[in-house]
């Protein structure tokens, strides 16, 4: 077997942007990175569900001010498509409404257009792994947002050990594959328990379990 044939192949980005030279642009930088490669490139989100046809992608990177559809109602979709799958928010945009609603509709991180092009392709790699890059100027507002909300009773909902124990590191940024491994259960078992926190805290994603319990103390 040749060295090369041993080698991981290259992760599998899906790309939606739909400024054509932005687009191409974002391609070619993807493409030059030895673990990532653009495999697939949408102008809207419309156009991206009805080509993605077999697609798994490893990792998706959208624009929020989209043709059609909104990026935000786009990463609501894909989330839904690709529940393990990462979603980077790139976008020129940072106010606090679009940093929150991206946030809360399954994005796990939220990059600026104007990221050097080694940090963007860093971001990749940190998503993978169950980061949550932001850029500084997001990261400063999302810190701002959580100030803004006054500390309530903390609720009770019930969670038991192993629940809490999961949603503390869904809050530290662990997706599914990784929480398994710290909790040292399988990915059906923390898809069980997922289920279950979803349903006490009456929410329907990661993002907006950790966005209720941030908001409400629960860890």
């Amino acid at each position: 077997m040749s060295q090369s044939a041993t080698l991981s192949a290259p992760l599998s980005v899906l790309l939606i942007e739909d400024e054509r030279a932005v687009r191409e642009g974002l391609a070619t930088l993807i493409d030059s990175a030895p673990d990532f490669r653009c495999g697939a490139s949408f102008r809207s989100v419309e156009d991206t569900l009805a080509g993605l046809g077999s697609m798994q992608p490893a990792v998706i990177l959208t624009d929020l001010r989209l043709p059609g559809m909104s990026g935000i109602d786009g990463i609501r979709l894909l989330h839904e498509k690709f529940p393990d799958v990462p979603i980077l928010a790139l976008t020129v945009y940072d106010t606090d409404g679009q940093v929150f609603d991206a946030l809360c509709a399954g994005a796990s991180g939220y990059l600026l257009k104007n990221t050097p092009p080694d940090r963007l392709i860093d971001s990749l790699r940190e998503v993978i792994k169950g980061g949550a890059p932001m850029s500084p100027e997001v990261a400063r507002r999302v810190v701002r947002l959580f100030r803004r909300f006054k500390p309530p009773v903390r609720a009770d909902y019930n969670l038991t050990p192993q629940e809490n124990e999961l949603l503390k590191l869904l809050v530290d940024g662990h997706h599914k594959k990784t929480a398994a491994h710290e909790m040292g259960i399988s990915i059906n078992t923390v898809s069980f328990h997922l289920k279950n926190i979803y349903g006490k805290l009456q929410v329907h994603s990661k993002s907006e379990a950790v966005v209720k319990a941030l908001r409400e103390h629960l860890i």
